[in-house]
């Protein structure tokens, strides 16, 4: 036992490269359908195979990942029998041959099995592996792992080794369900933060049949893995499932941030579902903090079902809320929070054809393998516009949006302040720093108009072929054939790597989606900066025009200018007069549906009043420049020079509470 476990507390290289050394003991032979094999001629490989491990050491063997299903000193034959529309009576036969050896049952790999169902069945036994980590110092004993070993086994103790053999996509995926894969992309984040999200999402009543939640983790944080670990140990029996990916540092031109976490977890996640099940696979994003109704997700759901003729073309945003701790942040922040909530809700109103998301939005995994994932670099920072953009022009402007009714829950940035001017200052200036990477999205207009560019050139393109997600390789480089199958069953006769290719129509390119999409571009991007200008300049030419005429006959646009100025402000005042009421039934009902999964204790709750946030509508003039005009011009001044930016993790608000409600009911 001992020694066992200094060998698990070896380095992720050795261990890698013992797992390596032992699967060279695993003999590959290739033969057509119709060749014969004797076992004579295996039992000869097997022996050459076996010469060359005669140094192999136990502990070798010990250390590989599979090693239930691998006897010492066997060699595996992994038979490829590739076909294409040979006779059945051919196949019969060789199989025949193969299977009247003496050694079949121990050393023959089922490769006859379809991909998709040796995949699937390789990742259900895995189940059955119990992975623990321990520090270097930690010490477990016999008893310890033995009641997790008992635990494991009970799990599937109805479970027979012929249905663990045979276990296919069927035996948990029923046809017409949709699973929701989550994504919770986390770079340095509060493990209490991690813990409440998770815990809000695992009160739910779908998530244990539903629910596939996944981990971004990110390589540059110290011990992600452990963090990983202990996440998954948790909450483990409170969903579908729970796994985690980690982000590698040495990615050329791949920024450490939401996006590339998001882009790395959905490759690894992809590999998980058939090609049969990726169309009822909606993929989630969401930030570590956000907080979701389960409302959101049985939303999407019937609006999924409802409309299956574009339900494989549709991206649904929800509106966001920050009801968490506005009450304890400094005025200013709170009331820049109000404003970009406002910016992400104006687009989402009944009938909008342009309707951006923020932050948290979902789409089907089929629409994620048309685009080829989220882009990882530099000019991505603003994940959520960018793979919005990227989808409305791979189907030319003819992405459907939904708006799921159910507003996400946030919390305002913090500065990590106490309180007091220097808390309020630290607040303030850590609002600032997220208002730039905000606003360094601007990089996003220059990507819409070379995406607008690609689409003009291919307008007179019917169809597109692509690939599932995790076939397309980090660059999205892999040759994909430019074909045209005649009807379905041309695309299931195309065998061998091109088996898995999905080729699907694209409609003309709708031109007035285009325009729309250009002009919400220009509000969020050059509007903040123009509207700035134009103020001060107005005000600088009547102080200096003030009594010298109008020979030029302009003063009737300052006229209509006030006017439409005033009336924009009265816009303001009368949306912050409706958000008292979005803010109090969005907090009121959260507040509701926690009591109900007795998740509220210690969980924050920011309630609001006309009376008590007056203030607010006094900040406004001030907050308009200071997080919208000024960050965006320094954002695009700087473009001039870099689009790098460092990514920067936002303070959230921690729980109050140190243990969640999981390690509650364990106690």
């Amino acid at each position: 036992m001992t020694q066992s476990l200094k060998k698990a507390a070896q380095s992720k290289a050795i261990e890698d490269y013992t797992r390596t050394m032992v699967r060279r003991r695993v003999s590959l032979t290739s033969v057509s359908s119709s060749a014969t094999l004797t076992s004579e001629s295996l039992a000869t490989e097997s022996n050459a195979c076996s010469s060359m491990f005669s140094g192999t050491s136990d502990c070798e063997i010990e250390n590989y990942t599979d090693a239930t299903e691998y006897v010492e000193d066997s060699v595996i034959h992994a038979i490829i029998i590739p076909n294409y529309k040979e006779e059945m009576d051919t196949l019969k036969e060789t199989l025949d041959v193969l299977a009247s050896h003496s050694q079949a049952q121990n050393c023959y790999d089922k490769a006859a099995q379809s991909k998709a169902i040796e995949d699937y069945t390789r990742t259900m036994v895995r189940r059955r592996v119990s992975l623990t980590s321990v520090s270097s110092s930690a010490t477990l004993t016999s008893e310890s792992l033995a009641t997790e070993s008992n635990a494991c086994s009970s799990m599937f103790s109805g479970t027979s080794d012929c249905e663990i053999e045979n276990y296919t996509d069927a035996t948990e995926y029923v046809e017409d369900s949709v699973i929701h894969a989550i994504i919770i992309p986390n770079y340095k984040e509060e493990m209490d933060t991690l813990k409440e999200t998770l815990d809000v999402l695992a009160s739910h009543s779908q998530a244990q049949n539903c629910y596939d939640v996944y981990l971004g983790m990110e390589q540059r944080e110290v011990d992600s893995e452990s963090k990983a670990l202990k996440l998954v140990h948790e909450f483990v029996n409170k969903f579908r499932s729970i796994d985690f990916s980690i982000h590698p540092a040495d990615i050329p031109g791949e920024a450490a941030g939401k996006g590339s976490n998001l882009a790395w977890a959905a490759r690894k996640l992809s590999v998980k579902y058939s090609m049969g099940m990726r169309q009822n696979v909606i993929v989630t994003g969401i930030d570590a903090d956000s907080h979701l109704s389960s409302s959101y997700f049985t939303s999407i759901t019937s609006m999924h079902r409802a409309h299956p003729d574009t339900a494989s073309t549709t991206l649904y945003a929800a509106p966001i809320i920050f009801d968490r701790n506005a009450h304890t942040v400094a005025a200013i922040v709170r009331v820049a929070d109000i404003l970009w909530c406002a910016a992400g809700i104006s687009g989402l109103y009944s009938g909008s054809v342009i309707a951006p998301p923020t932050s948290v939005y979902s789409l089907p995994l089929i629409l994620v393998d048309r685009v080829g994932g989220w882009d990882c670099d530099a000019e991505a920072i603003g994940e959520d516009l960018h793979m919005y953009i990227k989808c409305f022009f791979a189907l030319n402007g003819n992405l459907t949006c939904r708006t799921v009714l159910s507003p996400v829950s946030q919390s305002n940035v913090t500065g990590g302040g106490k309180g007091g001017i220097r808390g309020a200052a630290k607040d303030i200036k850590a609002r600032y720093k997220q208002a730039l990477r905000h606003m360094w999205g601007a990089l996003d207009t220059g990507f819409a108009l070379r995406k607008a560019a690609e689409m003009w050139k291919e307008r007179k393109r019917t169809t597109r072929t692509f690939r599932p997600l995790h076939s397309q390789g980090i660059e999205s480089s892999l040759y994909i054939p430019d074909i045209e199958f005649t009807s379905t069953a041309d695309v299931s006769a195309a065998n061998g790597i091109f088996s898995d290719l999905t080729q699907d129509t694209i409609k003309e390119p709708h031109l007035e989606n285009i325009f729309y999409l250009f002009h919400r571009l220009f509000e969020a991007h050059f509007l903040p900066v123009h509207m700035t200008i134009l103020v001060f300049a107005s005000a600088l030419y009547i102080w200096f025009a003030d009594g010298n005429g109008d020979p030029h006959n302009v003063a009737w646009v300052f006229t209509v200018s006030n006017i439409l100025r005033t009336m924009g402000f009265m816009g303001v005042g009368c949306y912050l007069c409706l958000y008292e009421s979005f803010h109090r039934i969005c907090v009121t009902a959260r507040e509701k549906e926690m009591t109900r999964t007795k998740l509220a204790d210690g969980m924050c709750f920011s309630h609001r009043s006309i009376k008590k946030n007056f203030i607010d509508y006094i900040l406004v003039p001030v907050v308009a420049p200071l997080y919208g005009a000024i960050p965006c011009a320094q954002a695009e001044i700087c473009h001039l020079w870099t689009v790098n930016l460092v990514y920067a993790v936002s303070k959230k608000v921690t729980r109050q509470r140190a243990r969640s409600k999981a390690a509650m009911d364990m106690a």
